[in-house]
């Protein structure tokens, strides 16, 4: 007789491939703190870089922008391009910060540069590593102050997942041995995975062969 444990195993492979020359800002969402006039979110992810196709926020405690990637992404790259007319002040000092969270509006979220001074429509560019996440904001911390952008693009990998869905069974205590399954897994597949997870889809169920007349049966415990 031999007891045994059925297993439905559900696994996350994120693969990332060469950052991608797509300005993913193109497939996002903006929204900001306030507004002034007519100088609206969307307007930072246009593709227009001069005045008047910028954003401004009215004079507001911690200004900020943000942006919804609609997904998740290895962040490489953020470029923030500056107004051409006057008003520099208002893109300096601003923090980018990329994450998941929409605590604090996203302003939590961990920060990749702050901008430093502008030359009038000048467009710098922000090595943020790989930073994991769906929003980016720019946010003006700890002031009273007006936000001010013409451009933002950002560029990165989407974070692509693939679903195995495993059933297998063991005579052992497979909830002591999700190391080890794991272990096996990444070798047997010859990847890197990265962000793995090992959930139950539904509760282990003991199973216990008994034999009877005429053949055997299973018996779910």
């Amino acid at each position: 007789m031999e007891n045994l444990i059925q297993l439905i195993l559900l696994s996350s492979l994120v693969s990332v491939p060469g950052s991608s020359a797509e300005n993913l800002a193109f497939k996002g969402t903006a929204t900001q703190s306030s507004t002034y006039s007519t100088w609206s979110a969307k307007r930072a992810i246009d593709g227009l870089r001069n005045v008047p196709y910028c954003i401004h926020t009215s004079i507001y405690s911690t200004p900020w922008w943000r942006l919804d990637l609609q997904d998740y992404y290895d962040v490489s790259t953020v470029i923030i391009t500056a107004r051409s007319d006057c008003c520099l002040d208002e893109t300096r000092g601003a923090e980018i910060r990329i994450g998941n969270s929409l605590e604090n509006n996203g302003n939590n979220n961990p920060i990749c540069a702050v901008t430093p001074g502008f030359l009038l429509g000048q467009s710098i560019s922000f090595s943020c590593l790989g930073m994991k996440g769906r929003y980016v904001n720019v946010v003006r911390s700890g002031s009273t102050s007006i936000l001010a952008l013409c451009e933002v693009e950002v560029y990165g990998v989407h974070r692509q997942k693939t679903f195995l869905r495993l059933k297998f069974s063991s005579s052992g205590d497979v909830a002591a041995e999700s190391d080890k399954i794991l272990h096996q897994l990444q070798s047997a597949l010859g990847l890197n995975i990265s962000d793995f997870k090992l959930s139950w889809t539904q509760l282990p169920k003991k199973e216990e062969e008994q034999e009877e007349d005429g053949g055997s049966c299973v018996k779910h415990l």
